[in-house]
């Protein structure tokens, strides 16, 4: 027995150097959720590059499940929506004419539907399992970018923030669609 104490030892020392010097990428597979759950989910909507962008930047993404996922994105919405609010209210001061001051206000008006109907629709949705209305919210943020954009008649100062609405709401409505 004590010839194989030495032995032992040997073995478990190796196991050791072994396990420390597999790199942790390797180990990636033994996680559930994890970035290869973000690339994949990413991979299944139209801006791969802006969900990557948007979830990896995310704290608690890489533990997410895709609801969790999808409600990360309704919160860049929602994101979306005050900033494009906080724009339209700066132009409203800057005292533009009749005509813009009107689209201003039906986008002030859109942006709030946002916030107040379709972001608490989607998140209420996800959160109770039922995706099939939490893409309506999505989707209907997305309508209300573009029916911003329109006011304009191809002028606008706010395609910008309406482009950005449009595509984190296209890819939001996307990843719902992975739960139906």
């Amino acid at each position: 027995m004590a010839n194989l104490k030495p032995v032992i030892l040997c073995f478990f020392l190796q196991a050791i150097v072994v396990m420390n010097t597999i790199p942790g990428s390797d180990c990636r597979s033994f996680l559930p959720n994890d970035a290869s759950l973000i690339e994949s989910t990413c991979k299944k909507t139209p801006n791969y590059n802006l969900c990557l962008q948007y979830l990896k930047a995310s704290p608690g993404s890489s533990t997410a499940s895709v609801s969790g996922l999808a409600l990360i994105m309704v919160k860049v919405m929602k994101a979306k929506a005050y900033d494009a609010l906080k724009i339209i209210h700066v132009l409203q001061k800057k005292g533009a004419g009749p005509k813009q001051q009107r689209a201003l206000s039906s986008c002030a008006s859109n942006y709030n539907a946002v916030l107040v109907a379709d972001v608490p629709e989607a998140t209420e949705a996800l959160q109770k399992g039922d995706p099939k209305f939490a893409e309506n919210g999505a989707n209907d943020a997305a309508n209300e970018a573009t029916y911003c954009e329109d006011e304009f008649s191809g002028n606008s100062p706010l395609t910008k923030q309406n482009n950005a609405m449009h595509d984190v709401a296209a890819v939001t409505a996307a990843i719902v669609r992975l739960l139906l």
